[in-house]
């Protein structure tokens, strides 16, 4: 696929008109804030520390995990294609002191630019959001070096990822803005795995991200029923 038409204009309006919130806790990426730490244990655990490994953070926006994985020791790029929320993220790197290397490009010219270059390859919570995800997948697969690790993370598409991923989430908590997520876009792991498989990615292992009001997030490996997280590897 062409990457500019991977790219859907009204998705990179819609985070563009609130990046200057990205590093507000309590605003409109909130669930992200909250869910960001399990992330990190996750992709820490999986690739046993990911103290000077180079990696890449695909669809980065406001810097989020980007900044978190520096903070580990990690040597980080990050891209993305809304250049507002990448102006946010190199703010906030320089207040936090951090040394990211933060590109508005697609990954898929990315690939084509460095190809097995990371140890770690990251794309979290993005691919509901673009028209191929397999082009993204096929790009990551390329970017990630022989026995390297590449993380994925999005919705489940079912009844209850409805109910949980969109209405509960958008119309009754208000924890993102409304029209943030479009069910048609959710992925099955089952499609997630037949996309990976297709480009040579291994899984190592899935969980699911879940929510309590009592116990906050945290991660159930035996339920993938609407957001989850997988780890794959790139064969040696």
């Amino acid at each position: 696929m062409n990457t500019k038409s991977n790219v859907d204009p009204a998705e990179i309006e819609k985070f563009s008109a609130i990046a200057s919130r990205w590093w507000d806790p309590e605003g409109e990426f909130k669930p992200l804030h909250l869910i960001n730490p399990l992330r990190l244990d996750y992709i820490q655990r999986q690739a046993d520390g990911v103290f000077g490994k180079r990696v890449l953070d695909v669809g980065c926006g406001g810097g989020l995990l980007a900044e978190g994985l520096a903070k580990q020791g990690a040597q980080v790029t990050a891209i993305d294609m809304a250049e507002a929320s990448l102006q946010v993220a190199r703010l906030h790197a320089l207040e936090s002191k951090v040394e990211i290397d933060y590109r508005c490009v697609a990954a898929e010219q990315h690939a084509t630019e460095a190809p097995a270059q990371y140890d770690i390859v990251t794309c979290l919570e993005m691919l509901e959001h673009v028209p191929d995800p397999a082009s993204i997948i096929n790009a990551l697969a390329k970017l990630v070096k022989p026995g390297g690790l590449v993380f994925l993370s999005t919705l489940n598409r079912n009844a209850k990822s409805w109910l949980l991923g969109i209405v509960a989430a958008e119309y009754v908590l208000g924890w993102v803005p409304k029209g943030t997520h479009q069910h048609n876009k959710f992925i099955q792991p089952a499609e997630l795995l037949q996309m990976t498989d297709q480009v040579g990615l291994e899984a190592t292992h899935m969980t699911g991200m879940h929510y309590l009001p009592w116990r906050g997030f945290y991660l159930d490996s035996s339920n993938v029923d609407v957001n989850y997280i997988v780890c794959l590897e790139r064969p040696a």
